[in-house]
């Protein structure tokens, strides 16, 4: 989306346009449910808050000034609400579930390319991949709640630096330094799991 149509879109949401908030959640409604999942890893507590993320962005459109883009905005309040609800789900108690499979498999079919010119993996080289991809995801999920948002969002939603400043308000070299944390936290788990699985 241009700056020009973001501007527009953003106008359009403070006139309470419903076509407007239609618009948005189409463009954004995927990456938000991405972003919650991951930090939740609870399929219905993310489908749930992904719904309350773009309902407080419609109450609030309003406050949103401009500084930053509106997708990094969005991102903002999406990691903040994924945050209370981790909060509220620990005070309860409550056990986090792990119902990666079927929205792995989903995110699969979603980027699978329908190009021919690449070689097609065998049975084994497939498993050898989603037991990869099982542990990565097992990793992720077992980060701390800080370490596994930065990862989510530079590696995984693509934001640059400046974004994930704006989205966690972490400073630069902060914002550097823990992700890095964060990725040798990762692969150092991934590999423990690996060694497990001979």
């Amino acid at each position: 989306m241009s700056d020009a149509e973001e501007a527009e879109l953003v106008q359009r949401l403070k006139r309470q346009d419903e076509v407007a908030f239609n618009q948005l959640v189409t463009v954004y409604q995927g990456r938000v449910y991405r972003l919650v999942f991951r930090m939740l890893n609870d399929q219905q507590e993310a489908e749930d808050l992904a719904q309350e993320v773009f309902v407080t962005v419609f109450k609030s459109i309003s406050t949103f000034r401009g500084d930053s883009k509106l997708s990094t905005w969005l991102y903002r309040v999406a990691a903040n609400h994924a945050k209370n609800r981790l909060k509220y789900l620990s005070r309860r108690a409550r056990g986090r579930k792990q119902q990666f499979d079927e929205v792995a498999d989903r995110d699969a079919i979603e980027s699978a390319s329908m190009s021919t010119s690449a070689p097609i993996p065998g049975p084994e080289a497939v498993l050898q991949g989603r037991q990869m991809e099982h542990f990565v995801r097992q990793a992720l999920a077992e980060l701390p709640e800080e370490q596994r948002e930065l990862v989510v969002l530079r590696d995984i939603e693509n934001l640059t630096y400046e974004e994930i400043q704006q989205v966690t308000g972490l400073a630069a070299g902060t914002v550097k330094s823990r992700l890095h944390r964060a990725r040798l936290a990762l692969v150092s788990r991934v590999k423990e799991l690996a060694g497990g699985q001979s």
